[in-house]
Order: structure tokens, then C-alpha cells, then sequence
């Protein structure tokens, strides 16, 4: 039997992490394999066209940008470029039976801000705020990329302990509520600590803190940009990285389990010419921890559970809304916020906590083809057509067990009902038909991102957020596992969850002996 292929590394997965790590490793010199079970790479932060016929190109299941460093971009020469948002926000509301909201972004924020709440202590209150987070961002969002500081390393190079504080030691409902008077402002302010995190915003165990840490440290600014293309666009671009460099990479092919003694691995793959083995000095896994472990034979971590809706849309024209004061267009720029007031965020956290549906489900949408129209065919973006993307809060995958489908087709229900009660006129009929006469909306739930991407029980992180510092279980780099020669470079490590390549970095880093 001959010997197997051997290479310097093997990197199980060809998402966005495990196309970083292939192209700093391959950069370094080292033979670099690897292995995407699915016919493309990308994983979650691809491009593709949903709807049958149709000539648009959607992120369908990740679709913004905001931890990416430049490091990596400049480092990997990546051909790829954001768009910032013209708007941040906007979120409608009833006051006094009037249709009303809150736009923040451009020059029309402290006017709103005081329209909506009678004066100006809410809007100075959100830029104080506001100004203490970006002070935040720009001191820890460039440690990322360096070995992870010890927590007291990283209290000081903050150096403010109000801020320490209010993110690192108390439920960041406590800040929310000292900083805020108005619920609806309240509630904005809080979704950056539920996005993919089932927690109420007095959480003792800091987990929203953790979220709403990693969603507003993107890049030393806390904004959140669109990429050019779409995120098939960033993907493509690495994998080309990677490729020039050096790296091959195989789709179709399976990782199915590692054997190592901590010097050299061999990786069993399967494809359709068979199984074969491969040998390594390291393997580099782009998957969750619960896949690690499997890979391994290992002890299971706990179980992840994912709490989000995903829904993607096309339309023939944006909406009229019920607020006559805001255009569409100005609308849906940034991150329209539906039935996210303070008080709805926590009526909709007890909701699923009990095992049942919100209410009155929370979500976001997102409008990409006004910040980059080339995602959609030439044709449509001259008849005005746009992408929208909502994204769910407080719908853990529990919700889902008994029957996901009903269930999903229940909660889209319901969610295009609270934005349609702040429309002129039902989203319904602002949709776009597909080649086969049907409706261009898809709706993806925890468990339907399990089945698309192995997301362990939805979980858009893998697995809880952790602190951006060193414990006494992590390594260097928040990569290590119990094997010295194995590392994961997944969304699962340490400084991992979102689209950033961060992982990736960090365990090329590690497996270069930076």
C-alpha cells in the first residue's frame, strides 16, 4: 500500500477561516491541502442566486462585514472591497397614535432623535454612549490579531473602568438603563447584544455582553459595511489567495476522522473516487467544536443551540411606510429594526424562554442592493427591483424540534406581520416572482442551517461567544486543542463567531510558532 500524500498542513474545511489560514501558511512556504466536503468553498459566506430564474445574487446566509481586519486584507492582497451604509438605522414606531421613528445616520439624527423622545438628553446620551464603545473598539479590536492579552492586560490597555465595567463585568442591561429613559432607544441600542445570542439583557452570565462586545469593536469603529459582490465575493477572493500562494484545495472531498500522536496526523477523506489517507505535521480544522470532537474521538462539548430566523427576499419596488417624514430608501439603507423597543425584546426573550413563539417576533432587515446594486442583474436594478434580508431574534432551535417546518412557516408569518404593520402597504405584494410564478422569499431556521452548513444546532457562532482574553483553558492564540499539532480555526475559537478570518489568522499564526 503506497504512503499517503503528506503535506506541512491539512485544513478541514474551506470556509472563510479555513481559506485565511491556507493562504498565510501557503504564503509562509509550507504545502498546504484543503478539503471542502461541498462542490464549492465559501461555507456560510457565500453568494448565490436563490430564485429560480431570477438574476440575483444574494449573501444567503452570513451578508455584512464589520470584523474583517485590514491587516488580513492588505497581508493576503485580497481583491475585495466594503461599502459603508449611508444610514445606520431606522426604527419605526407608534407614538401618541402617530406613525413615527428613529433614523440615525446622515444629518438628520439629532432631529429625530428629538422628535421622537421631546428633547435632546436621549441624543446626548447615545453619543456619550456611543463615543465610550468606539474608544472600546479602537483599543481592542487590534489585539484580534495578536496573542490573546491576559484579562488584566486587556482592562489597562482599555483604560477606562466605567467602560470595563459596563461591557466586561455587569448585564449589559444595566448600562442600557443607566445611559436611557426612552424604550424604543433602549431597544436599538440592545439588539447588538442579541444577534445570534439567546439571552435576556440581564443575563448573569454576560453572554449578551459578549455579543454586543463583537458587534461593536468591527474594525477599531463598530460599523458595519456591505461587500462589494456579495460575500461570495470576499470567498472567492481568498480562495484565489490561497490558490496563488500555493494551496490546493479539493471540494468534494470529506474529512472523516484524525489521528494524531501530536507530531504527525493522518486524515482519513472521502470522496466519490473513495477513501484515501493523508498525512500532516498539522491539521488545521474550519468546523465547529462539536466537529472537532467527532473527527477526533473525542468528548463532546455541550450542545450549541442557534436562536435566529433568516429570510431572504427579492421585491419589485421597497414599501411605502406608514412614516410619511422618512423615504424608503432612507428606510432601508441601514439596519430597519422591526419590534425591537426594550419592553418587545424582553416580552419576546420570555416568550421563547416558556417554549413558545414571540408574540410579536423581533428582527432586522438589511437592503444590500441600495449600498450595491451590482448583486442584482443589469435589468433588474434599471426596473428598481432590491434585495431585502431579515434576520430573527429570540427563536432558539428548541422552537423547531417537534415540527420545522410549520413552525417556520408560522414565525415568517407572524414576522412579516409586525413589519407590515408599519408599512403602507403589505411587503406580500411588493414581491418579486421567481421563473416558476412563485413568491422570491426563502426562510431559514436553526435547524435548516444545521442541515445547510453543520452549524451545530443552528448556532451562527458554533458555540457561545467567549471574552476576547486568555483563561486558564486557552492557549496562545485561542486556537490550541488538547493536541499539540491539531488547532481550530472556526468561528468555535477563541476571537471567533462572525465573518472576520480572524480564526484563520490566529491558528496560521499559531501553527508558524508566531
Amino acid at each position: 500500500m503506497p504512503a499517503p500524500d503528506t503535506y506541512d498542513a491539512v485544513i478541514v474545511g474551506g470556509g472563510h477561516n479555513g481559506l485565511v489560514a491556507a493562504a498565510y501558511l501557503a504564503r509562509a512556504g509550507q504545502s498546504v491541502l484543503v478539503l471542502e466536503r461541498l462542490g464549492t468553498t465559501g461555507g456560510a459566506a457565500v453568494s448565490t442566486r436563490p430564485f429560480d430564474g431570477i438574476d440575483a445574487r444574494l449573501s444567503r446566509y452570513s451578508y455584512l462585514v464589520s470584523l474583517l481586519p485590514q491587516k488580513i486584507v492588505r497581508d493576503l492582497g485580497l481583491d475585495f472591497a466594503v461599502r459603508k451604509r449611508t444610514v445606520s438605522s431606522y426604527t419605526p414606531t407608534v407614538r401618541g397614535g402617530r406613525a413615527t421613528g428613529l433614523l440615525v445616520g446622515g444629518d438628520r439624527t439629532r432631529e429625530s432623535f428629538a422628535a421622537l423622545t421631546g428633547g435632546e438628553r436621549e441624543y446626548e446620551a447615545w453619543q456619550r454612549f456611543y463615543a465610550m464603545t468606539r474608544q472600546v473598539a479602537e483599543r481592542v479590536f487590534p489585539t484580534l490579531t495578536e496573542p490573546l492579552p491576559t484579562r488584566d492586560a486587556l482592562r489597562d490597555r482599555i483604560g477606562d473602568p466605567d467602560a470595563w465595567r459596563m461591557l466586561f463585568e455587569e448585564p449589559i442591561g444595566v448600562a442600557v438603563e443607566e445611559n436611557f429613559a426612552d424604550d424604543l432607544v433602549r431597544g436599538v441600542v440592545l439588539t447588538d447584544a442579541l444577534i445570534g445570542t439567546f439571552a435576556d439583557a440581564h443575563d448573569p452570565s454576560l453572554l449578551q455582553n459578549r455579543c454586543f462586545l463583537y458587534h461593536v469593536i468591527g474594525g477599531g469603529t463598530g460599523d458595519w459595511d456591505v461587500p462589494v459582490g456579495g460575500m461570495g465575493a470576499l470567498t472567492d477572493a481568498l480562495a484565489q489567495a490561497a490558490r496563488t500562494a500555493g494551496a490546493e484545495i479539493r471540494v468534494h472531498h470529506e474529512a472523516t476522522r484524525i489521528e494524531t500522536d501530536g507530531t504527525r496526523a493522518e486524515v482519513t477523506v472521502g470522496s466519490a473516487e473513495g477513501e484515501r489517507t493523508v498525512a500532516a505535521r498539522r491539521v488545521l480544522v474550519n468546523a465547529s467544536p462539536q466537529a472537532l470532537a467527532a473527527l477526533l474521538g473525542d468528548e463532546q462539548p455541550a450542545p450549541a443551540e442557534g436562536a435566529q430566523l433568516k429570510v431572504n427576499m427579492l421585491l419589485r419596488r421597497l414599501p411605502r411606510l406608514r412614516d410619511r417624514s422618512v423615504d424608503p430608501r432612507q428606510a432601508f439603507a441601514g439596519t430597519f429594526h422591526i419590534a425591537e423597543g426594550y419592553g418587545q425584546l424582553a416580552d419576546a426573550y420570555r416568550d421563547a424562554a416558556a417554549g413558545r413563539l414571540p408574540t410579536a417576533p423581533p428582527s432586522e432587515i438589511y437592503c444590500h442592493s441600495l449600498t450595491d446594486p451590482s448583486i442584482l442583474g443589469p435589468d433588474l436594478a434599471a426596473r428598481g427591483y432590491q434585495t431585502l434580508t431579515l434576520f430573527g431574534l429570540h427563536t432558539p432551535a428548541r422552537l423547531f424540534a417537534a415540527d420545522n417546518e410549520a413552525t417556520r412557516a408560522a414565525l415568517l408569518k407572524a414576522t412579516l406581520a409586525e413589519l407590515d404593520a408599519h408599512l403602507d402597504e403589505p411587503i406580500a405584494d411588493c414581491l418579486a416572482v421567481d421563473g416558476n410564478g412563485e413568491p422570491c422569499i426563502e426562510a431559514k431556521t436553526p435547524l435548516d442551517l444545521e442541515q445547510d452548513l453543520r452549524l451545530p444546532g443552528g448556532h451562527i457562532f458554533h458555540r457561545d461567544l467567549a471574552f476576547p482574553f486568555a483563561t486558564e483553558s486557552t492557549g496562545r492564540w485561542g486556537v490550541e486543542t488538547e493536541h499539540a499539532n491539531v488547532l481550530l480555526c472556526g468561528a468555535g475559537a477563541v476571537r471567533g463567531g462572525g465573518v472576520s478570518g480572524v480564526p484563520g489568522h490566529n491558528a496560521a499564526m499559531a501553527a508558524l510558532g508566531r
